[in-house]
This record gives structure tokens, sequence and C-alpha cells, in this order.
């Protein structure tokens, strides 16, 4: 038993030639050889200085010998399982198995001025609650949906985060890092029985990896979890501006993650991710829903396909527009059916708006159609005696017989046709009558209804509730020993917690 998700079901898109992979694969190897990766932390270090690296300590510069990058590359799994809450939301990585993730914002947004604002606790805890009940949505990322909410000090955004998707949903969760809090977070995901992929070999583009994100790594492989390796390069900022160039650094950036992962425990399961952007040369900032993103994630596919690791998809996380308009749909729809064609295992398309600047339930349910649809798609035409209908098209023929009325339209027609939860499918007279009311219109209508109706099965029990607040109370205490919490913000998140 394990989460669905979506089966693609013909040979993936292919938009460079194996030459080109391996002209890729090369320039990899030569950037890791070479110019080499710096890894601050002296026990990384070491442990790559033991496997035959070349160590620069006063630089924390690692060069690393090809057949080492070649053989850690093969001890990742190519599939592996893991663990959520409850068995039927399992995952099963890698493969033709696609999976939609939603993807983070800062805050909320204001739906009358469009403008971001912080999201209260409730706010936050019914996001989560909505999340839960959309069929096409399997997983979590990290600050989804929010990075934190009202009130509670910064260094306690993740892991009360963590905490409302443990208690308002059953999905597999993935968290992230910062000032020691994959600490907490992992009790927390040991103390209700689950796994959670943590991010915590996230590289600093270009070529480097900070202590923070190399100790949550060994935290991560200590504790048994599986562990993701992320970057985000900019083409033409933290990267070549040539899709080619940045390809070599960003997979040069994953690569060099896995080899010390795979030096610390090989055969752990891991996969590979990041948010590539070219640069908006114009403002500075990332650009948001450019096709060239989408150039670069169906090209990395075909590396990630190479390395048999599983991979995740960004570029449809985030449009340019600021609303939730024509232009939001274009920039993130296109995106993220090309991932789906080209072989990408995860795809972030749910809730995130402008950037990681907000986020917001009812984005969530239009994009659970998104999904859905291009779910769909990629699940292929089915071909069999039964489906070519041969003998109905014979015993129906031509005018006047139909097919409205027959056994075989009403076993197949729901599964040959997918039908969206909130698009407007009305007739043109239909919708005048029905007061012309838009897909954003459904969409409001169902998100009441899941808050009316929705409810976790089965919810924590209740000494696992306790164990959620008594890890909270301990990073709470940890943080304010450290002077990470001044008094003035624990006067304001007490007021939180009550």
């Amino acid at each position: 038993m394990a989460m669905k998700g979506f089966t693609r079901k013909f040979k993936p898109l292919e938009i460079i030639t194996e030459e080109q992979v391996e002209a890729i694969h090369r320039g990899i190897l030569d950037v890791l050889q070479t110019t080499g990766v710096r890894f601050e932390s002296k026990r990384a270090l070491k442990l790559f200085e033991k496997n035959d690296c070349q160590v620069d300590y006063d630089n924390m510069r690692v060069k690393f010998p090809p057949g080492l990058v070649e053989e850690c590359l093969r001890r990742c799994p190519s599939s592996f399982r893991v663990k959520a809450r409850e068995p039927k939301n399992d995952l099963i990585i890698g493969g033709n198995t696609v999976y939609f993730v939603a993807s983070p914002g800062m805050q909320t947004v204001d739906l009358d001025t469009w403008e971001p604002r912080p999201a209260t606790k409730k706010e936050y805890y019914d996001t989560v609650k909505i999340m839960d009940a959309l069929p096409n949505l399997h997983l979590f990322c990290c600050y989804t949906p929010y990075f934190g909410f009202e009130g509670i000090p910064e260094v306690m955004k993740i892991p009360e985060g963590l905490a409302a998707k443990i208690r308002n949903s059953n999905k597999f969760t993935w968290s992230c890092f910062s000032n020691d809090c994959e600490i907490f977070n992992i009790k927390m995901v040991k103390a209700v029985g689950t796994e959670t992929i943590i991010l915590a070999m996230m590289a600093s583009p270009p070529l480097t990896y900070y202590n923070s994100a190399i100790e949550c790594a060994f935290r991560t492989l200590e504790a048994d979890l599986p562990i993701g390796v992320d970057t985000g390069t900019v083409f033409g900022a933290t990267g070549p501006a040539t899709i080619a160039g940045s390809l070599v650094t960003y997979t040069a950036e994953l690569v060099a993650g896995i080899v010390l992962i795979q030096l610390i425990k090989p055969g752990t399961r891991t996969f590979i991710a990041g948010f590539p952007h070219p640069q908006n040369m114009r403002s500075g900032s990332p650009a948001f829903g450019d096709i060239g993103i989408s150039l670069f994630d169906v090209a990395f596919n075909q590396i990630c396909r190479k390395y048999e690791i599983p991979c995740r998809n960004t570029a449809s996380a985030y449009s340019s527009s600021k609303k939730m308009d024509f232009q939001c749909g274009y920039e993130r729809g296109i995106p993220a059916i090309l991932s789906a064609v080209s072989g990408a295992q995860f795809i972030h398309v749910h809730g995130g708006m402008y950037g990681e600047l907000a986020h917001h339930p009812i984005q969530d349910i239009l994009d659970d159609d998104v999904a859905g649809m291009i779910g769909r798609f990629i699940e292929g035409v089915e071909v069999s005696d039964e489906t070519l209908a041969i003998d109905l098209i014979e015993k129906v023929g031509p005018i006047p017989g139909f097919y409205l009325n027959k056994e075989h339209t009403r076993k197949w027609w729901r599964k040959e046709q997918f039908v969206p939860e909130v698009a407007d499918r009305l007739t043109y007279p239909e919708w005048i009558n029905s007061g012309k009311k838009t897909a954003f219109d459904y969409a409001k209508k169902r998100m009441e209804e899941i808050l009316a109706t929705h409810k976790v099965d089965p919810p924590l029990t209740n000494s696992q509730e306790e164990d959620i607040e008594r890890i909270l109370k301990e990073a709470r205490e940890y943080y304010r020993k450290k002077g990470l919490i001044t008094d003035e913000e624990w006067e304001t998140y007490k007021k939180v917690l009550r």
C-alpha cells in the first residue's frame, strides 16, 4: 500500500542527444576534479581526505577523483520507499511514478488587494487541512504552506510548521534546516513513526556547502532517514548565463553532496533537486515563469536518468504574476507538463505564488485540477480489445446508432476522461443563468466545503500529540537559552500558543 501518484506510461521526452548528455557529464567530472567544491566543515574535509580526495584545508576546497564520484553515484538506489504516518500515504520514489508537490510561500495574500501579509496560526492550520483533502497533491515541501505564522520567532518557524503539518495531515512531508532545528524535526517525525525527507544538503551556489547544511546531513543519516540534495543556481548570477554551463555547475553541486552522503553512509536513499532560474537582467531578480527553466529541467532530467537517481523539478512552482490569472496559469501549467513528460519524479505545482512570496489555499485547489489533468495525460492511452471496441462499433453501426446508452460507455467514460473539480464546464446558457461563475468562484466554494467537512483520518493519538508538544517546548527552551528568542518575541509567542 502506498500513495498512488501517477504513472508515466511512455518514453520520457528528450531534449539533448546522448552525446550532449555525455559532454555535460564530462564537464561535471572536470569541475569536480579541477575546480572543486568548498565544504565549510572540518568533519567533512577529513572524510573526503580519507577517501582520496584532494583537500585544501585553508580554503576548505575539495577536489574529487572521477572514479570516486562515479562509484558514489552507483551507490544511490534508483528507487526506494519512504514512510508516511499512514501506510496508504507512503511514497515509492523513482522510476515512472510522478508525485505533485506543494510550493511554499512566505505569507498568505489578500484576495482584494493581492498584497502579501503574514498568515495567522488558524490560516496556517486551515491551509494544511485543505491541502490534505486534495487528491492530486501528494506531499508537502519544506516551508509549506507558509514560512511560519504570525507571532512566532524566526527560529521556531520551521519546527512549528512541521508540527502543523503532522497535526493536520497524514500526507508525507519533508522539512528544512536552520539553527539546528533539524534536531527537533527528526524527533517529531520519529515520535509519530514516520520518515521525512530533510533537504539537509542544500548547496549555496556557486560550488559551496555551509557547515549548517553539512551538520544536518550527518544528523539525518545518523537517524537513518532518507535525504535530498538541493541547490538553486541563477543563470548569469550564481551560474553561467548559458543553460549548458549552469547545468554543469548545478549538477556538480548536487553530485558533490551525493559523494559526501554516500561516504557517510553507503546506499543512503536520496534524490536530487533544486530551484534553477535565469537572472532577470532588468530587475536583478530571478525570472520566475521563464521557459528557460523548463529547458534546463528537461535536460537535467536526462542527466538524472543517466545517474539513475530520482529528481524533483520546480519550473512550475512559481509565476511572475502576482495574481491567480491567465499568466499564472500558463507560466505554471506549461512547465508542469514538460516536467511530467520528461521524467521528473516530483513536480512542484500547488499553491505557491510569485517567487516564494505568497501561498494561498484557493491556488492549491485550482492547481489540483492542473495536476489531475497532467496526471491523466501521462497515464496515456490504453489499447486493448476492450478499448478498441471493434465489436461494439459493429453493433452500433452508422447513424442512427449511438453510444450513450451502452454499458461500455458507462464503464469507460470516467476512466478515460478527467473531470476537474472547479473548472467552468457549463454551456454558455447555463453559465449565464448560474451567475457567470469562474473557476476562482468554484475554488472558493470548495475551500469552504473542505473546511466544513474534512477531517484527518486518523488524527494523532493523545500520546503522539503530547510528544509533539513536548519536543516543541524543548526547542523553545533551547533557543531561549541560546538567546535566539528575545524577551519581546517570547511574550508575543506565548499569546499565539494559548
